[in-house]
């Protein structure tokens, strides 16, 4: 499939076939737009408009058979959702004035700047693609169902909230505008920002670069690449990561940790669509989407001054935010069989089964590392599994060497407490949380608590006599 920009036609009209031409090429070059349509005849407007999804009419006043007027007119009665920009011989404000008054985005004299004019293109492309990015995700949210399935091939869940993500996902797969994804490490951002790239249907390759630790130079040349000569030892041209990514998609995981200098860089490649290699002073212009992940709370980090206010704005075109694992614990199961059935392809052994209490287990576990812990934790399983049930002993060493390296920065719970409960209170308390986390399930109860399994048996026999 083609690779055109924007997803919808640009419809040039002219009886002047020369400047329809030199208009195309101003278009494509210095603009960027590849999806374009022309006809000298003012005649055909609507029926290409019936015929095609044209979002956007660049159209000249002066024609023969109908008048620029007219099929302004025709256009806006017939075809609202359909933008028109007015380029004209006539430098008469009257006429700009009574066009912008039937409807018309804007007007421009064929004289004016061309940078002007292209200005005036990409606002009107830039507002026809969010006006369809909002019906596409109003139609979704009624919905509720996700059409492209198999784009999700990776993410494993059923939690109303991530399917609701991925829904919104769906709803702005086509859009230019940069894509920010939030989370904490593991909860599979990477996995959603290739899931963005199958849906967009693009020709380009998705690429990746982890920018974290990079200064501003190494940045600058892994993304906008350099000249024979920029600097010492580039001794031939490279092209960067940018222009790897070209007809797809260029995704930068760890956004919160660039340094300023190089911020600055990524707001004008966001802002202008064109970017400079090192060792040359002529621009390049994007030809792919940007997708950004970080772990951090970058609106904590504006309000600290480590990262842009402008930069974040820019970002939050479209975001998207994954939830820990701890939140979504109906998940876990599903993850489990998931991983299982992976490592066992993988170490090329007989899936295999586990204890009922594993889940209940892994479900009192909050997983600071998320999902790429529990699946670190399945894979490591499967590996020492020699064969009938797997064992729960390597989850059991994982999990509480977690938590004991945990204990010291939680805190005490008991401080925060107008009333302290009375020794006996808290045990009672304390066993009521284990059993309801393991389940009901007595021995990993017994587990959580420290203690043995006849030790908690005794204990509840002896709550049922007082009782």
């Amino acid at each position: 499939m083609e690779n055109k920009y924007p997803d919808f036609s640009i419809l040039m009209v002219d009886d002047e076939l020369p400047w329809l031409r030199s208009l195309g090429i101003t278009l494509e070059g210095p603009g960027g737009f590849s999806n374009l349509l022309q006809t000298t005849d003012s005649r055909e407007v609507t029926g290409l408009l019936a015929d095609n999804d044209i979002g956007l009419v660049l159209l000249d006043l002066t024609m023969p058979h109908l008048s620029g007027e007219e099929v302004l007119a025709q256009v806006k009665q017939e075809f609202p959702q359909v933008q028109v920009i007015i380029i004209s011989g006539m430098n008469k404000l009257e006429t700009a004035v009574e066009c912008m008054q039937k409807g018309a985005f804007d007007y421009f004299v064929k004289t004016v700047d061309e940078d002007r004019l292209l200005d005036g293109v990409r606002r009107a492309v830039a507002m026809i693609e969010l006006q369809r990015e909002n019906s596409r995700i109003s139609a979704k949210l009624v919905s509720r169902e996700l059409e492209s399935p198999e784009a999700f091939a990776d993410t494993v869940t059923r939690d109303p909230g991530v399917l609701a993500q991925l829904a919104y996902l769906e709803s702005i797969a086509v859009s230019r505008q940069p894509l920010l994804i939030l989370g904490e490490s593991g909860v599979g951002k990477e996995l959603i920002a290739r899931a963005a790239h199958r849906l967009a249907k693009v020709d380009g390759p998705l690429v990746s670069v982890n920018v974290a630790g990079l200064d501003d130079n190494v940045f600058s040349d892994t993304l906008f690449g350099h000249r024979r000569g920029a600097f010492t030892g580039a001794d031939q041209d490279r092209g960067g990561m940018i222009e790897q990514a070209a007809g797809g998609t260029l995704f930068l995981d760890e956004i919160g940790d660039l340094s300023a200098a190089s911020q600055v860089k990524l707001l004008r490649l966001l802002q202008e669509g064109e970017y400079y290699s090192l060792g040359s002073d002529r621009p390049s212009r994007i030809n792919a989407r940007i997708i950004c992940a970080t772990h951090q709370d970058l609106a904590e980090a504006v309000s600290a001054g480590r990262f842009r206010k402008d930069l974040y704005f820019r970002l939050q075109a479209h975001q998207i935010e994954l939830p820990p694992l701890r939140e979504r614990k109906e998940d876990i199961p599903l993850l489990l069989d998931h991983f299982l059935a992976q490592s066992a392809i993988e170490l090329e052994k007989p899936l295999p089964t586990y204890p009922p209490e594993l889940k209940a287990l892994l479900g009192s576990y909050s997983f600071p590392g998320n999902i790429r812990e529990l699946q670190a934790m399945v894979h490591d399983a499967v590996s020492r599994h020699g064969g009938g049930v797997l064992s729960m002993t390597t989850f059991q060493e994982r999990i509480g060497s977690q938590r004991t390296q945990a204990l010291p920065n939680e805190g005490n719970p008991f401080l925060t407490m107008r009333e302290l409960p009375t020794l006996t209170e808290a045990g009672e308390l304390l066993v009521d949380a284990a059993l309801e986390r393991a389940e009901g399930n007595q021995s990993l109860a017994a587990r959580l608590l420290g203690i043995s399994q006849p030790a908690l048996s005794k204990r509840l026999k002896m709550r049922r006599q007082q009782n």
